[in-house]
């Protein structure tokens, strides 16, 4: 088992009035990797938003306690105010010029925003097929098949359709209401932006429409705390479309730039354990194909070190979505990593992330006084909504049965985990909030 340092000082000693007790160190405090002491951290999360990750895959986890992550596609949500649209020049002027002027490094993502929004069945798939090539570097083959679609508009090959932009949602269409009630429940609601397209092939004023009317209607039906993650759509890395999303979102399940962090996506081989940074965020893809052992030797992986947080995607449940897994096997395997509940913290995309982050920039000061033990969490992220407690462990001396924790007006009796001849209590603490003073007590039990 490899143990990492972290990568900012989450430990300050402070001596008091009675400095601390050389043998066993009492007061010793310092921030456990993962939330509860877990060894690591998994991240259940679905794209897109189809009808049975809600009838399907939400009462199996709810039913085990599991929290997910939802990235949502906002123009699909029943009750949305932003649509698919394109922000621009009348696209009648961009065919006309398609004419006389052929797709170029200049004129590309403009023509590629447009195209779905002309007015015709069939064209939205040019901009699809544009923006994998583009991606892969192939900048010619996209304006070729950009152009190749205007010919065809100007040709007369595609039929009139009313809605071009309008996505299918077989089996039904989730609410705002739905939605709202998962949030109540635990669960993250994120977004997917307003129609899901290439975003590395949108020009800038399409390209903040996608990310943030989505940030939007979120903000609007589900408040604030539902602003804070993004997923490009089809995994990309382009830089430009990962760089505006940062701009509009803290985190991004695409990138996630920190010093402390290695991100190994769903098509890299690399191998977790060979990372030599702090953490490591390893991202699976469980397609309909992927056998049920390979997905159990994942989590089985992470449990065995205490630095990696699985980030496992999912789509399709049942017969609806992309490369869909059934509900029996989704079953299983949520069983199978609640068993592993004594080694794995279940967190949201947004919660792991927030852990990540609070335990790098935060401070922590403890000193001792006579037989009471004071510890200060700070971080200095500006922020509010980072604010999720962090676990410390605090050695208290060995003669000591328990610990009342408290916080404020909040209080438990904890007893302590022997390590030989030093003790330590683990509890929750909110930071940039009243110091946590720790005293002795006779048995563990919640006080408030």
């Amino acid at each position: 088992m490899r143990t990492r340092r972290a990568a900012l000082p989450a430990l300050l000693w402070l001596l008091g009035s009675q400095g601390f007790a050389a043998p066993d160190q009492v007061g010793r405090t310092e921030i456990a990797k993962w939330q509860d002491g877990k060894r690591a951290a998994v991240s259940l999360t679905y794209d897109d938003g189809s009808i049975n990750q809600f009838r399907v895959a939400v009462p199996i986890m709810d039913a085990l306690g599991l929290p997910a992550t939802f990235f949502i596609i906002t123009g699909n949500v029943s009750g949305s105010k932003y649509h698919g649209a394109f922000i621009g020049r009348p696209t009648e002027a961009i065919v006309r010029e398609s004419a006389t002027i052929p797709t170029n490094r200049q004129n590309l993502f403009e023509r590629a925003s447009a195209i779905g929004y002309l007015g015709f069945e069939g064209t939205l798939s040019y901009h699809s097929r544009a923006g994998d090539v583009y991606e892969e570097g192939q900048v010619e083959d996209a304006c070729r098949l950009i152009d190749q679609a205007y010919a065809k508009v100007r040709g007369g090959a595609f039929e009139r359709n009313a809605t071009p932009d309008a996505s299918e949602n077989p089996g039904g269409v989730v609410t705002w209401e739905d939605l709202g009630a998962l949030a109540r429940r635990g669960h993250e609601i994120a977004s997917h932006t307003v129609t899901h397209p290439r975003l590395a092939v949108l020009d800038e004023p399409n390209l903040v429409y996608e990310l943030e009317k989505s940030r939007q209607e979120i903000l609007d039906h589900l408040g604030r705390k539902h602003t804070f993650s993004v997923e490009c759509p089809y995994g990309t890395e382009d830089e430009r479309a990962v760089k505006y999303a940062l701009e509009r979102f803290p985190v991004s399940r695409n990138r996630m730039p920190e010093l402390f962090l290695d991100e190994i996506n769903r098509s890299s081989d690399r191998d977790p354990a060979a990372s030599t940074k702090p953490y490591v965020q390893w991202q699976r893809g469980a397609l309909t194909k992927t056998p049920m052992t390979l997905m159990k030797s994942w989590v089985e992986t992470v449990a065995a070190h205490d630095d990696m947080w699985l980030v496992l995607v999912f789509h399709g449940v049942d017969g609806i979505g992309w490369e869909p897994k059934t509900g029996a096997e989704l079953e299983e395997y949520f069983e199978f990593i609640k068993s592993r509940d004594d080694r794995l913290w279940v967190a949201t995309f947004q919660d792991a992330a927030k852990y990540l982050r609070e335990r790098a920039h935060a401070r922590v000061e403890a000193s001792r006084s006579g037989d009471a033990i004071r510890v200060t969490l700070t971080h200095d992220l500006e922020d509010a909504r980072y604010d999720l407690p962090l676990t410390l462990e605090t050695s208290v001396p060995s003669d000591w049965p328990a610990a009342e924790v408290r916080q404020g007006a909040r209080a438990w009796r904890v007893e302590p985990v022997r390590h030989g001849s030093v003790a330590a209590v683990l509890y929750p603490a909110a930071p940039n909030a009243e110091p946590i003073v720790l005293t002795r007590a006779e048995s563990s039990r919640q006080v408030e």
